[in-house]
């Protein structure tokens, strides 16, 4: 027993160097205090920040087209480059997450010290009597390394259900984009026409508020040397300053307009951006059948196709919580390498095999699969909801634009109007048969029916911007930094070409499979989506915006031919599909119209 109390004296080095080393971190994690960014990096971040944004974007040396100005959108805005950076954060993500199912491969390293020797004493089995000589059984020093290979069949399963999950969010952000550009379209072609009336109306907006304050300056002169009665100067100077008051709203929104635009292309807010208006103005009135429409957002609606995938990853998240109720299943194969001295063999292999199971899982096997079905179900509705949604917006948005329609054209008749009674206040002012103010007023109202009919032109372009997001449209270009300006401006073009004759293109059976798992889009989608052609609409002229040759009666002849007949009331409907053996049928209010198709048929 002696050789128990026979140790050799503890050393306290090694330790006291652990701990001092061990407090140094321990105060030097204490030493860490909030610093705020000085004023010096703010203005660089800003900087660089402003040279980034500006990088390999072609300076404005032209005056800027429609065409221009949506290509320069969605090429330079900040928005849309953040949805497309989302979109490739998305991808990386699924390419990253296609290696979780693939087995381990491990390589461990290490190295153990210890400052005395691993000396072990032993017993005798027999007499229970413990040997007085110890033994040593490991250096004090050794290196390790194993090489292992491990699979574990839960991982290789939520592994593979995640990297499904993640291609269906990389669809969704796909959607996301295309939701983006329709909303940035919209934006520039209603913020272009606002700016191109500030282009045209802000020099005349200007020089008419100063006549009127020189008039307004010469009426209170007039009033102070008391040529005239006081209230007939004062009425004077009211209708002045009403037209003065109505002259600055004007020339604010016409500001405002510029700044907008300039932000939504990516120029310098506030820059003065030269603008060219399109050649031809008009627009047609929507002719396509709304069954056709209908069927078309079915199919391509971003909103929509976004709430399709939310549907499988909610089958996914199914799938993925039965997955946990099943036993683990895991196997290793590993070499090792251990230097120690006392070892007779110093590398040598090991395998394994382990099944394991949480017993208490099968209590909450039913809860979590009543939960996953749930989710399913929450999705499903929620997918259904949004057809309607979608139906409710296609007919809403067709109403606008036909609305839309009509307000330009009695804006045009009314300016054509006032444009002629300006033209005769400034000859009878000539004549001195009208006053000053008569002309200014004449000018003001030509101003402000000027401004109307431009603001209702940016409605129709608005409304046709709605209708085709609604319906799932936009340009067909390639990857955006990849593509030049000018290329892209000339695909724009065509687009907006197409779109001015409101032209539905073709459905392939991508779109199809998109939708073919809801009830209502099979009875949509069948028997009509396959194969759909072209709907071509012939324009329609617009008035222009120079005064007119005609006789009155002729501009209300023309402005009432444009006037299409009142839609029917959007009502809210509930479509109901009713599948019976092979056939299927969906029903719907009157608003929606009655579609039925059986599913080996043809329409």
């Amino acid at each position: 027993m002696s050789v128990l109390f026979n140790r050799r004296p503890f050393f306290f080095a090694p330790r006291l160097l652990s701990l001092a080393v061990l407090g140094s971190l321990v105060l030097t994690g204490c030493a860490v205090t909030p610093k705020p960014l000085t004023q010096e990096e703010l203005v660089a971040t800003n900087k660089a920040d402003k040279d980034a944004s500006r990088r390999d974007m072609p300076a404005i040396t032209a005056p800027v087209s429609l065409e221009e100005a949506v290509a320069r959108a969605l090429k330079y805005n900040l928005d849309h480059r953040t949805r497309m950076m989302e979109q490739a954060l998305a991808a990386g993500q699924l390419d990253a997450s296609r290696y979780d199912m693939l087995p381990r491969l491990l390589l461990d390293a290490g190295y153990a010290w210890r400052d005395q020797d691993n000396t072990r004493l032993s017993l005798d089995p027999v007499t229970g009597n413990i040997s007085q000589i110890g033994y040593i059984s490991s250096s004090r020093t050794h290196t390790t390394v194993d090489l292992g290979l491990h699979w574990n069949i839960l991982d290789f399963g939520i592994g593979y259900y995640n990297a499904k999950e993640n291609a269906d969010r990389l669809l969704i952000s796909v959607e996301r984009r295309r939701r983006a550009m329709h909303a940035l379209i919209q934006n520039v072609r209603t913020a272009f026409w606002r700016a191109a009336a500030a282009e045209k109306l802000s020099d005349r907006v200007r020089a008419t508020i100063q006549e009127a304050e020189s008039a307004l300056s010469d009426s209170r002169r007039i009033a102070d040397e008391k040529i005239k009665s006081p209230r007939d100067a004062l009425r004077y100077q009211r209708n002045l300053l009403e037209n003065l008051r109505l002259l600055e709203n004007v020339d604010r929104e016409l500001g405002a307009a510029r700044i907008e635009l300039a932000s939504l292309i990516g120029a310098v807010p506030g820059s003065r951006i030269p603008l060219v208006e399109p050649r031809e103005q008009g627009m047609p009135l929507m002719d396509i059948p709304i069954e056709r429409m209908e069927e078309f957002a079915l199919t391509q609606n971003a909103d929509l196709r976004e709430q399709h995938y939310n549907a499988r990853i909610a089958a996914i998240e199914t799938r993925r919580a039965l997955l946990k109720l099943i036993p683990n299943l895991s196997f290793s194969y590993i070499h090792r390498y251990d230097d120690d001295k006392y070892l007779i063999e110093n590398q040598w292999n090991d395998a394994g095999f382990r099944v394991s199971y949480n017993l208490l899982s099968l209590f909450a096997a039913p809860s979590r699969k009543k939960v996953a079905e749930i989710g399913v179900t929450l999705a499903e509705n929620k997918r259904m909801a949004l057809q309607m949604s979608v139906l409710t917006q296609v007919h809403l948005a067709r109403h606008q634009y036909e609305d839309a329609l009509r307000q330009y054209s009695r804006s045009d008749a009314i300016y054509d109007v006032d444009n002629r009674l300006a033209v005769i206040a400034q000859s009878q002012e000539q004549s001195q048969m009208a006053s000053q103010l008569d002309r200014i007023s004449a000018n003001v109202t030509t101003i402000l029916s000027e401004v109307r009919r431009y603001q209702a032109m940016a409605k129709v372009h608005e409304a046709a911007s709605r209708v085709q997001a609604s319906l799932g449209m936009e340009p067909k270009i390639g990857n955006l930094d990849e593509i030049d300006l000018p290329t892209l401006q000339q695909q724009i073009g065509i687009s907006l070409l197409g779109w001015a004759k409101l032209e539905l293109p073709a459905v392939g059976n991508t779109a199809v499979a998109a939708v073919e798992t809801t009830p209502v889009a099979v009875a949509l989608v069948k028997a009509d989506l396959v194969n759909l052609a072209p709907v071509k609409v012939a324009p329609v002229e617009i008035a222009k915006a120079e005064p007119p040759k005609a006789e009155t009666g002729e501009t209300v002849e023309r402005v009432e031919s444009l006037n299409p007949a009142a839609a029917a009331p959007v009502a809210a409907a509930e479509v109901v599909a009713v599948k019976t053996g092979k056939r299927v049928r969906a029903t719907s209010a009157p608003a929606f119209r009655s579609l039925r198709v059986a599913s080996k048929s043809k329409p």
